[in-house]
């Protein structure tokens, strides 16, 4: 392998499952895997900021494995019809923005790249230090982990914002360095078997909305890899646990840290060597 190890990570989608992209982290760092750009989406956006805001990755296992995800998630249907999610996402915000001690781009340690995408348009919308140097990192976090139905579209000047994961692999696989670095992408992948979900009873619509969200975040995970860009793109299958699953236990957070880290482990030095 190359002396010089250099590349983009792009921690992409996962929703909950973030304690994957920490076990990424941690096989990055073992393998000595340099890089000053790195890309966050959905549950991504949260392992990444936290990264480029200097916490050491013992410190953000920790968030990951011992936070209930649980308080951030509302059930209001009429936030829904007002604003699209069940939650506001307000919570999940000020919870992030606690932990970056209120940093915005300009302050991090590491050149971050946050992915949303502007459902008005259909286009992803990038947050980073030279595009939006003054504005809070965990604002992005929030725009960039919008799960339709669960977090309230958010506008953003002209845009209007959702979750970047529903976006095409090709809004990703760009030269964020803008000096050629090869990027390399870490998707979570999910076998989901699904115990069935009872619609009846005297509140059908709440039950209802549990399954569009659970179909719809299932969907995207089960997205194909365009062939193009197999050669730099690593999948970490989580097996059935869900993105939308905010009642993990810390065994099961635990063990999606593993999975991350030991696919990682056995599939970066194939990667790297062939993109550098």
């Amino acid at each position: 392998m190359s002396e010089t190890k250099k590349v983009v990570p792009i921690f992409a989608g996962g929703g909950t499952r973030l304690p994957a992209h920490v076990g990424i982290l941690q096989a990055l760092d073992e393998f000595d895997i340099n890089f000053d750009h790195l890309v966050g989406v959905s549950g991504g956006s949260i392992v990444s900021s936290l990264y480029a805001a200097g916490l050491s990755i013992q410190e953000i296992k920790h968030i990951a494995l011992n936070t209930d995800y649980n308080q951030f998630r509302e059930f209001s249907l009429i936030k829904l019809i007002r604003n699209g999610g069940l939650s506001s996402g307000d919570v999940f915000e000020r919870w992030v923005d606690r932990l970056l001690g209120g940093r915005t781009f300009r302050d991090l340690k590491y050149n971050l790249h946050i992915v949303a995408t502007d459902v008005a348009r259909g286009k992803p919308v990038i947050f980073n230090k030279e595009r939006t140097p003054g504005l809070k990192v965990s604002m992005a976090v929030r725009f960039s982990m919008s799960i339709p139905l669960v977090f309230s579209f958010k506008t953003f000047g002209k845009h209007l914002m959702v979750d970047g994961s529903i976006l095409s692999e090709d809004a990703l696989h760009r030269d964020w360095a803008r000096d050629g670095t090869p990027v390399l992408c870490f998707r979570l992948k999910g076998d989901y078997e699904y115990d069935e979900v009872e619609t009846k009873g005297f509140f059908p619509i709440v039950n209802y909305i549990s399954l569009l969200i659970r179909t719809f975040m299932t969907t995207i995970s089960r997205e194909y890899i365009n062939d193009a860009f197999w050669h730099n793109t690593v999948v970490v299958n989580t097996g059935s646990s869900s993105a939308v699953d905010f009642t993990m236990t810390v065994a099961q957070k635990e063990a999606l840290f593993y999975k991350g880290y030991h696919t990682a482990c056995k599939i970066l030095p194939i990667k790297v060597k062939a993109l550098i």
